[in-house]
This record gives C-alpha cells, structure tokens and sequence, in this order.
C-alpha cells in the first residue's frame, strides 16, 4: 500500500520507536487453541514484527467481560501508574474491541489503544507488495475502520440538504464519513475483481504448463519462506518475524527423478485471524486448493507446535478441504529440526518411520532436503496409470512433451495420427487432458 493510500491505524512520529505495552485478557471459562503465555508472546512478536519498543507486558484474568471496557476498572487503576512509570504511548490488547471499549480505555488510560485486528491489520499493511495483496489490506483496513465510526466527534451536527433554507435534513458527519468509506469500498472490490481476473487467467495458463504444484502452508513463522528459498535459491524475504510472508511466490525446481514442478510460498496462517483479514486473503489461499500437492511445514522446535497445527488444518477445512491430512497429496514437514536435542530428534524420527508422508528437515542447514525432494516425487508418483493417447503425427509438440512427462510403453504410427501406452501419474495426466482440450478448442 503506498504511503498515499495507506490508512495507518498507529500514527506516531516518524522514525520513533514507539514504547508499547502488551496485554492479553484471559476470559476464565472460555477455550483457547494457544495457552495464555503463548499469546501473550504471540501478541509480542507481533508487536515486534512492526519495530514497536515492548516495554511491558501482562496476562490479565477477567472472569466476566465489560461491556465498556471489556477488564474490570480495579485493572484500569492498577495498570495506569505502571504504563505512565514507562512512558508508554500505545496499549495492545490481544482480543477483539468493540468501538466502544477501545474509545472509553483510551479516555481512561489517555493513551492510544489498539486490539489484536488493529495489530495485525497494520503488519499486513507494511508487508503486502504485489497490486493484489495491497488492495486486499486496504479493504481490510477499510471494513475495520467503518466498523470503528462511533460518535467520537464535536461536529456531529447535520448537514442541511439542498439549496437554500428549505433543503431536508442532510447527512451527519458519521453518516458522511461512512458514505466515504463505503465509496471506497466499492471501488477497491472492483478493482480486486480486475486483478483477480487477471490471476484467474495467469492460474489457467499454469494449469497448461505441464508442471504439478507443490503449495507450502503453515503457520506463522514455520519456516516455509527458508525452505522455499533452500529449495529454489529465490531470495524471498524470510526473518525470524511474525507474517513475513504475505504475498505468494512462485518457483520452478527439479525433483531427483528430473521432473519439475512448481514450488509455492503461501501466507503464514495464525491463531484468531480476524473476520475481515479472513475474507480479504481467502483469494490468496485459493492457490492452494489448486495444488497438486500440500506441503504442510511445521516448527517442530515449537512447544505449541500442536495447536499450531490445528489451527492450520481448521483453515484449509474453511477452505473446502475436508480431512486433507488423510489425503495422499497431504505431506507433513517437521521443521527446525537443527534446534532439537537428541532425545527429541530419535522421537521424531520414530514418528517420521510410522507414517510415509512424513519428513523431517532443517531449512536453515538443508538437512533433509533431499528426502523431502523424493518424498514429493514418491507422493506424485503413487497413483501411476496406464492411458492411451491418441496424438496427430503432425504434432511434434505434444509427443515430446508426452515423453518427457510420461513412461512411453508403446508407440503404434497409423496414418495420420500416433498411438501411445504410457504410464502417468494423476496430476501429470490432468495437466495432458487441459492441454488437449486447450488445443481442441
């Protein structure tokens, strides 16, 4: 997002770090998919992922949530001295806030306020690149601010409507301010639907091009950009920070049996994503349910590693795809296995020898590489046919390519035309069926 356009939810002076303090409100009685200390650090990585100086942070028992102020106002006594004692300038509450309680917390704490959406939205912004992935932020940024028009001004007063003293009513400046946004709204989807057209059609063509896909998911700073860049050499952008990823990236590599295939980096899933962000980036998560092979990577050095699993897997099933672990094109990648210590490492591989689509590695060292390169190529390989083809003789084109991605068992020439047996695997054979159907139509 351009500095034009971008609407920032943290305005502070520029090339200030910026002393924030972290909060995370435990509602006693209510689930979490992440331990409480886990989201306290989660919530401060994310801090950090934007360069904010945390100078304090805390996890804050509420055993019933406040409608104006969502902790309890012996919280609010207690927690001002101590973020006025650091000086601190902005408050993260890692949970959702209505309007409401983000506008009474900073009357009662005279610091600016923002939640976990509010947070995460900002990342986004400073991270996106391509056109898509900045429109797809400023829409999110767009649906939460809407969200956040309250009567916060002096000036609501209506505007009178028509010409001279006789006009209606006009609108007050919310409704105005709402209009605006909603203006945008509209305008921004439009062009989204332009652009993704435009990836819609660049997906055809690679559907085309006889190369399977082979998708990275994974949560957070699993390590899948590292790995993406030990595989193909790219130069992504990869750092030991929270969505350093957003935008997708896209490599061509050789498996050991020679076959190439398309290596694809994806956005990094996380716990609670918000509604908004859910909507604007499903388009990106969409490049997935078209791969012929999903490679989830996992921080296996992570002590959540589990619950970051299953968050992974709750998303892809939002997305359609229903027991994907089960699948024969589901690997699962243990990464980061350069942090643990002996004990841990013959566990997991006692896990890695119980079940074929699983493979440890390190993206760091490149250890394991190799195994997770054949692993890809034994995944793609398992579902092997045998089809006849029927090919015009003429067409030089197709039978190389035929030869170069499928084992010829026969060749019989007729007239005009050339019949082969050949053995395939499934994605290479839906990749020649689009192909013929490309050069019928």
């Amino acid at each position: 997002m351009t500095a034009k356009n971008k609407l920032p939810l943290i305005e502070f002076e520029k090339n200030k770090k910026v002393k924030a303090a972290v909060i995370f409100p435990e509602v006693l009685n209510q689930p979490l998919s992440l331990s409480a200390d886990s989201r306290l650090e989660e919530a401060v990585g994310l801090a950090l992922a934007i360069n904010l100086d945390v100078v304090y942070k805390e996890i804050i028992k509420v055993r019933a949530v406040k409608p104006s102020t969502f902790v309890g106002q012996g919280v609010l006594e207690r927690l001002k001295p101590l973020l006025e004692a650091e000086e601190t300038e902005l408050l993260i509450v890692d949970t959702s806030l209505t309007p409401i309680q983000q506008r009474t917390l900073e009357n009662k704490l005279k610091i600016k306020v923002i939640d976990r959406t509010a947070l995460i939205l900002e990342i986004f912004g400073e991270r996106a690149q391509t056109r898509e992935g900045k429109l797809q932020v400023e829409l999110a940024h767009l649906t939460y601010q809407r969200s956040r028009l309250v009567r916060s001004w002096t000036h609501l007063e209506r505007q009178r409507g028509g010409a001279g003293f006789l006009g209606g009513p006009g609108e007050t400046q919310i409704e105005l301010d709402r209009r605006i946004i909603d203006d945008k709204i509209v305008r921004i989807k439009k062009e989204l639907e332009k652009v993704r057209q435009t990836r819609q059609i660049q997906r055809s063509a690679r559907q085309r091009i006889p190369y399977p896909v082979i998708a990275l998911v994974g949560y957070t700073n699993a390590g899948k950009s590292s790995l993406f860049n030990q595989l193909s050499a790219a130069g992504v952008f990869a750092k030991d920070l929270l969505f350093a990823t957003l935008d997708p990236a896209m490599r061509k590599i050789r498996l050991p049996s020679g076959q190439e295939v398309i290596l694809s980096d994806t956005v990094g899933f996380i716990s609670d994503l918000p509604h908004e962000l859910i909507m604007a980036f499903r388009a990106t998560l969409e490049e997935v349910l078209s791969a012929d092979v999903i490679v989830h990577v996992r921080d296996i050095a992570n002590p959540n590693t589990r619950e970051q699993q299953q968050d992974v897997l709750k998303v892809l099933r939002s997305l359609g795809l229903e027991d994907i672990e089960q699948q024969d094109s589901y690997i699962e990648l243990f990464n980061k296995i350069d942090l643990l210590d002996d004990d841990m490492r013959r566990h997991l591989e006692k896990q890695i020898a119980a079940r074929r689509n699983r493979v440890m590695v390190s993206a760091l060292t490149g250890e394991g590489c190799p195994q997770f390169l054949r692993l890809i190529d034994d995944t793609l390989a398992a579902h092997h046919r045998t089809i006849e083809v029927k090919l015009p003789i003429t067409d030089g084109k197709m039978i190389a390519w035929l030869h170069a991605h499928a084992e010829v068992l026969s060749r019989q020439e007729m007239e005009n035309a050339v019949e082969f047996k050949v053995r395939i695997d499934a994605a290479t054979e839906s990749r020649l069926c689009k192909m013929l159907d490309s050069t019928l139509n």
